[in-house]
């Protein structure tokens, strides 16, 4: 063993050590051109794309110069734009490494967990680290674009170490796939020795995606794919079988003029205004929406206020002019069983000929008109719920609670929106069975007891596949992927054809396609192939 080689491995050793016992966000610095991160939450995680997850774990990448920097920043200028519909690598940060020098890196690593390799002069016995994955450039034939390395801990310490290769290949047609399914299980034993494979499928389907009506306007997202797995495989690209496990993932956020509670939306939103300043208030009166059948004096007060009034002098004439009414008794309005708020407390009184004195200044109008519209869009909700039997009065009884602060009945109601968006977009662009909306609504419910408001939030619903199986079977997955397994934990093959790089370092320009292929592009879906091969080596 050469003495430079035996130093360059102490030394990555003591460095890596280092890292891990000083935990700190800055890089450490390997040699003249490598960084060393340690990663201990989960983002950069190599295999995030595949479906894999890591805990602690060093990222090593090679450290972009002042000078290259520079001439990176004069190029990008004076470059042609890139295809738009594919991810880039934008930022100004470590590159990858050249697939030679990676490999160099992954077998200074190996060998500091080696116990036999005692020549290194290690003090004290070799201490497990965690997982090395070193980003590389795919400068080699087969597009590698990380190499990793994990060591395989016994109760006697370490004894082997399993080794990982990502490739990712594309864009290309879907049909030029050429590889198969036993090509693939045939090159796993021959890595392995072992004598059985079992396989395991997954698929990733998109259902619904909204699209931006005009560039100019704020833009909701509602997306609702579907994560299929099922094993045995039998091919490549196999349709999942109706004997799948299915999930379907559900993201909507309010907003979307398309949808059909935007009038509720907007709605609700002028309640969130009413927290606000006057100012905000006159802007914001200015909308129309639809309204049951069974509206109270209140609630009929709230859509023709919403409708007429333009500014903050306009609500106070409003009210006045009602309250006055109320004192000479020249109307005893109906309200709903459990109407509550200042106005319906008055209402209340008038009944009796009796009203305590209301001074129609500050922001007591504005509170009066936000408990009227609070109660009304409760009832709304309520309406929809147990009239669609997806939900009892005590299901929803912590969303329309009027034991809370103003402020928290707003954001708890503001939760029940976001449920009601998801069950309805559920019901038009799915068309599910009732069970299947009672269980995705009782699923939201639970959720927002126990979480604060998130319009990001994806939410899980497990389905049969034959309950969807008319959106998925005739299309053409975003992503598919086999995994071949022989027994052994530590290792296994995975192979996926996707829609988007599953890898984010990688630059996908024009100039890295033929002219047809880019043509192609323009025309129809192009896919990446990615690959992950992993081999075990053993120390003693």
């Amino acid at each position: 063993m050469l003495p430079n080689v035996n130093q360059a491995a102490t030394g990555l050793y003591d460095l890596l050590i280092q890292a891990m016992e000083e935990v700190k966000k800055d890089p450490f610095f390997f040699e003249t051109d490598v960084q060393v991160k340690l990663i201990t939450e989960n983002r950069a995680n190599p295999l995030e794309g595949f479906g894999s997850r890591y805990g602690m774990r060093f990222i090593m990448e090679k450290v972009r110069s002042k000078e290259k920097e520079m001439e990176r920043t004069e190029e990008s200028q004076s470059e042609e734009s890139v295809i738009s519909d594919f991810p880039m690598n934008g930022n100004s940060g470590p590159l990858a490494l050249p697939v030679r020098r990676a490999r160099q890196l992954i077998g200074l690593y190996t060998m500091t967990q080696n116990p036999n390799m005692t020549h290194l002069k290690i003090k004290g016995p070799v201490k497990p680290l965690p997982p090395l994955w070193v980003k590389c450039d795919s400068s080699d034939p087969e597009s590698t674009c990380w190499l990793g390395a994990e060591p395989i801990r016994t109760k006697k310490g370490i004894a082997g170490i399993v080794l990982q290769v990502v490739t990712c290949k594309g864009p290309t047609p879907e049909k030029n796939t050429s590889v198969n399914l036993e090509d693939l299980k045939s090159s796993h034993l021959k890595r392995h020795k072992s004598s059985t494979v079992t396989t395991r499928g997954f698929a990733q389907y998109e259902l619904f995606k909204s699209t931006p009506l005009d560039d100019n306007i704020p833009f909701s997202h509602t997306t609702i794919g579907l994560d299929i797995s099922w094993s045995p495989v039998d091919e490549l690209l196999q349709t999942p079988p109706l004997t799948s496990a299915s999930v379907l993932n559900i993201k909507v956020e309010p907003g979307d003029p398309r949808s059909p509670l935007y009038h509720l939306h907007r709605e609700l939103k002028f309640l969130i205004v009413l927290k606000c300043d006057t100012a905000a208030v006159d802007d914001s009166i200015k909308c129309l929406f639809t309204v049951r059948g069974d509206l109270d004096f209140a609630e009929q007060l709230w859509c023709r206020m919403r409708m007429s009034v333009t500014s903050y002098q306009d609500l106070v004439k409003c009210f006045t002019l009602i309250l006055q009414c109320l004192r000479r008794g020249d109307v005893q309005p109906w309200l709903h069983r459990g109407s509550s708020g200042l106005l319906s407390k008055h209402i209340q009184q008038s009944y009796h000929g009796a009203m305590d004195i209301v001074p129609l200044t500050g922001t007591t109008p504005i509170r009066m008109l936000l408990e009227v519209g609070l109660d009304k869009i409760k009832r709304d909700y309520i309406n929809f719920f147990i009239g669609q039997e997806l939900a009892s009065l005590n299901h929803l009884d912590y969303f329309i609670s009027t034991s809370l602060d103003t402020q928290e009945q707003v954001r708890r109601v503001r939760k029940l929106h976001h449920i009601l968006e998801v069950v309805i977009s559920c019901m038009v662009y799915l068309k599910l069975p009732h069970e299947i909306l009672f269980t995705l609504a009782q699923s939201c419910i639970l959720y927002y007891k126990r979480n604060p408001l998130n319009e990001k939030h994806t939410f899980q619903l497990p389905v049969r596949p034959i309950v969807i199986k008319n959106f998925y079977q005739s299309e053409t997955p975003k992503k598919w992927r086999v995994e071949i397994n022989s027994g052994q934990k530590e290792v296994k093959t995975l192979w996926q054809l996707s829609d988007t790089p599953s890898i984010s370092h990688l630059n996908f320009s024009k100039q890295d396609l033929s002219e047809s292929a880019f043509n192609s592009i323009l025309e129809e879906k192009m896919y990446f192939t990615n690959m992950v091969a992993c081999s075990k080596v053993h120390f003693t």
